[in-house]
């Protein structure tokens, strides 16, 4: 399908379209004066809040507590966000001392459970004068009975 917005030629016509060369010439034109660049409405409001000329003006002043409660507004931002950054500093610190105690804690629970093992115990009883007994311990049986009665 052909693009409708496209003329198509026909190819019965055997004459080929000439069209004259026109050559198109500049026209120079006369340089104006340059004029300097007027200031933005940004750069003006700038300039004049930097001067201090905006407090002359009784529209400003109208808005003057709104100007003060954003500004308010933005130094509580401010602060916000350095007591933020000191909450998480404190944060990281925290955790990093508890990976340190937790760290003591196991090379301390390590240490007394090897002070605690039965020949480590025999070794420092030595040095004390205490010997770890040969025989083993006897079961000593007393009839209960026959001792309420020798005391009655």
């Amino acid at each position: 399908m052909a693009n409708k917005f496209r003329d198509i030629p026909n190819a019965s016509t055997s004459e080929p379209d000439i069209q004259p060369v026109v050559e198109e010439v500049e026209a120079v034109r006369p340089s104006k004066p340059i004029k300097p660049r007027k200031k933005g409405v940004l750069a003006k409001g700038l300039s004049s809040v930097f001067s201090g000329t905006f407090l002359g003006n009784e529209k400003n002043v109208k808005h003057l507590p709104f100007i003060l409660f954003l500004g308010l507004m933005a130094i509580i931002y401010i602060a916000n966000g350095y007591y933020a950054d000191d909450k998480i500093r404190e944060a990281n610190k925290i955790s990093n001392q508890l990976k340190e105690l937790r760290s003591e804690y196991i090379s301390t629970k390590s240490d007394l459970m090897f002070a605690s093992k039965q020949s480590e115990v025999a070794k420092s009883a030595e040095a004390l004068g205490l010997k770890e007994p040969v025989v083993p311990p006897i079961k000593i049986e007393v009839d209960s009975s026959l001792l309420y009665t020798e005391k009655n």
